[in-house]
């Protein structure tokens, strides 16, 4: 009955006879939810690292990515610019072939020109010599 005065006080008695203001089942639940919530802690901690890692996993390949995407452009305006610049040098062996192909024409006819003085003039010494 001594028991009874204090329980209604809200005063019990522990495993090891100490007093105590919660009753044993309320202190054990509260003791298992401090474990639960260390425990939901550390947890939380362990999350945290494995997602800094990913995290930091996903920046540097965003990084890598990044650097190459900047490599193909590099390449890119690399291939751009030699082909524009074989477009100049086929203009400008277009335009040789061209020049060259007139001065061929040119030649052609002074050639024929020179021929036909030739013959003139291989005529006009037969014809000098014939009159001896």
């Amino acid at each position: 009955m001594a028991k009874d005065p204090l329980a209604e006080a809200g005063l019990h008695f522990d495993e090891l006879n100490k007093l105590r203001v919660l009753e044993p089942d309320v202190s054990q639940k509260t003791t298992e939810l401090k474990e639960e919530c260390e425990d939901f802690v550390d947890k939380i901690g362990q999350f945290q690292k494995i997602v800094g890692g990913l995290i930091e996993l996903v920046d540097e390949l965003a990084k890598e990515a990044e650097n190459e995407k900047m490599k193909a452009i590099g390449a890119r305006n690399l291939l751009k610019s030699v082909e524009k610049q074989r477009e100049a040098q086929q203009q400008q062996l277009q335009a040789l072939i061209a020049e060259k192909k007139m001065q061929l024409e040119r030649y052609r006819i002074e050639y024929e020109a020179l021929q036909k003085v030739e013959a003139e003039q291989n005529e006009f010494i037969d014809q000098f010599i014939l009159q001896k």
